[in-house]
């Protein structure tokens, strides 16, 4: 009986201390309640409403939810988890873009940073009409800017600032967030519909707008084929391999000749022989053009590698030829190689003269067997290079974006000096780390996995903190005229973005880049996703992840100058 006793003594004093967790204000009942918000709210923006999901910001609407119900939790430890959030999700996105954000610019970068800058533009001029016009908090109208545009490290700039310029200011900053929370909703719905009225504006052909994208980045239009050529033309019999890839640069990619029964990989200097079969990639459409330059086209049922030959996917970690162009490196004037394909992000390119290696690209090699290991050495290889951590330059980017973030400076015209923040001083440095990639022997590259979850986990860390600090008060805040404050938001996100989208398409530039100018300059990924799956390719990623990096920025500068102006 004693046994039972004391069971149940037990029993009772652990349901106790349980039962504290959600009761008393601790650090361990503080990360309780963020798991669960994490949790409730992860399920929640996977929850399809008319096709259009929340994602991440499902964490927002459950940590205003249970922050609602009365949630009893450390401020401080709070305040902690959300700034750490808010610097692991800019430095994960910098570090990812930066590799990209350099040469993005080469093509039409410039016009589409300009375009996404005009949306920033734009709508912070409008959130200072509102805020004139209604008489508007400060710390609302900031609120309301950074949840129309669904930038997150905008609000936690405009927090910041609102927090150290305004008196009890700690007591004002939940108020943006949930200004935030109000207009969030219709940022995302905002730019789908616009997408909607583009497209039924122009009467625009999606099947039409993928053909253009792929013939502008590749001169090649529909499904890549390996097909092998008869060389019969008398015109090029003579010539080496380098005049005819010349000629054939975008429509055709040489990877090996067939001569006399053998497979050899042909140099530049090769010179071509009647007879001559040869191998490599193209597309239907550029089939007459082949037949008429070398000479009879057929499809190759099966990659034909035998003899000397052999075929590798090879990664590319060579810090060295990162970024150059195949002409640049001249892989097949070093070695008896070629690159047949490239392997990146997901999607399968066709190599070209102007066609730039990334650092961890997978690409097709056909090459001698002899030198296949040299060729895969010289373009890196290495795993290793991919798959480690990297901690320490991990925590030196931290601690080098919070020291930049933290430095004052001063714009003309504003009362008070600007900060990049906790969440502009990350992104600048990871950007230009990211670009960099390695500093003597700190290597800043970080695998797509670890980022991804490095970037997830900043995120909802930060909307699950926000999301809990503001629901205390918010649907009170709503029934006194919060709703309004949604209107307010609407405007914000709607009418730049239309502005700016019509503008664009005049402009004759493509609807899916538009598109991913659009996500881009409201830093919006479930605009992102829904622009994705519209068609499967490249173009609304690309432009998406062009105009990011200097956008983010501009948000979270915004943010704080709007504030600091309407102080």
């Amino acid at each position: 009986m004693k046994s039972i006793h004391l069971l149940c003594t037990k029993t009772v004093e652990t349901m106790k201390d349980i039962i504290q967790l959600f009761t008393q204000e601790s650090t361990a009942s503080t990360f309780v309640i963020i798991a669960i918000i994490s949790i409730l709210g992860i399920l929640i923006g996977k929850i399809p409403v008319f096709k259009i999901k929340l994602g991440i910001a499902g964490v927002l609407f459950a940590g205003i939810f249970v922050g609602h119900l009365g949630a009893h939790i450390n401020h401080d430890v709070l305040h902690f988890i959300k700034e750490f959030g808010l610097i692991l999700f800019v430095y994960s996105i910098g570090i990812d873009i930066g590799p990209r954000f350099v040469a993005s610019f080469r093509n039409n970068g410039i016009t589409v940073n300009l375009l996404a800058t005009s949306i920033v533009v734009l709508g912070f001029f409008i959130a200072v009409l509102l805020q004139y016009i209604f008489n508007l908090d400060v710390e609302v109208i900031a609120g309301i800017l950074s949840g129309a545009v669904t930038n997150t490290p905008s609000l936690g700039a405009a927090q910041t600032v609102i927090t150290e310029q305004i008196p009890n200011g700690v007591e004002h900053a939940p108020v943006a967030g949930m200004a935030y929370a109000v207009a969030y909703p219709f940022g995302i719905i905002g730019i789908i519909l616009v997408m909607f009225i583009l497209k039924y504006l122009f009467k625009i052909s999606i099947q039409r707008e993928i053909e253009s994208y792929n013939k502008d980045v590749t001169g090649l239009s529909g499904a890549m084929h390996s097909v092998h050529v008869e060389v019969v033309n008398p015109n090029v019999i003579g010539k080496s391999i380098e005049f005819l890839r010349k000629m054939v640069d975008t429509e055709f990619v040489i990877s090996r000749l067939k001569r006399n029964n053998e497979f050899i990989v042909p140099a530049n200097t090769t010179i071509i022989q009647q007879g001559d079969i040869i191998y490599g990639v193209s597309t239907d459409d550029k089939y007459p053009k082949l037949e008429v330059t070398i000479g009879p086209v057929h499809k190759t049922g099966r990659v034909e590698i035998t003899g000397n030959l052999t075929m590798r996917h090879v990664l590319v970690t060579n810090r060295a030829i990162s970024g150059k162009t195949l002409q640049e490196i001249g892989l097949s004037e070093q070695f008896p190689a070629n690159i047949t394909r490239i392997f990146r992000a997901g999607t399968e390119m066709l190599p070209t003269s102007e066609t730039t290696l990334e650092f961890g690209d997978t690409v097709r090699v056909v090459a001698n067997r002899d030198s296949i290991d040299v060729v895969a050495k010289y373009l890196g290889n290495s795993q290793k290079s991919l798959s480690h951590p990297n901690l320490i330059p991990l925590f030196i980017g931290v601690l080098l974006g919070v020291i930049l973030g933290s430095i004052p400076f001063f714009i003309p015209g504003l009362p008070a000096p600007a900060k990049l923040g906790l969440a502009g001083g990350p992104l600048i440095i990871a950007l230009l780390l990211g670009h960099k990639g390695r500093i003597g022997s700190f290597d800043f590259y970080m695998t797509p996995s670890a980022n991804l979850f490095i970037r997830e986990m900043g995120i909802v860390l930060f909307l699950a903190c926000v999301g809990l600090g503001s629901g205390a008060h918010f649907w009170e805040t709503i029934i006194q005229g919060g709703y309004m404050w949604m209107l307010y938001g609407a405007i914000i996100t709607f009418v730049p973005i239309l502005i700016v989208g019509i503008v664009a398409r005049m402009k004759r530039i493509n609807f899916l880049t538009i598109c991913g100018i659009l996500a881009g300059a409201m830093t919006d990924p479930p605009a992102l996703e829904f622009a994705n799956s519209m068609a499967p390719v490249q173009a609304q990623a690309t432009a998406y992840a062009t105009v990011y990096p200097f956008t983010m920025f501009l948000r979270i500068l915004s943010a704080q100058i709007l504030v600091l102006v309407l102080l």
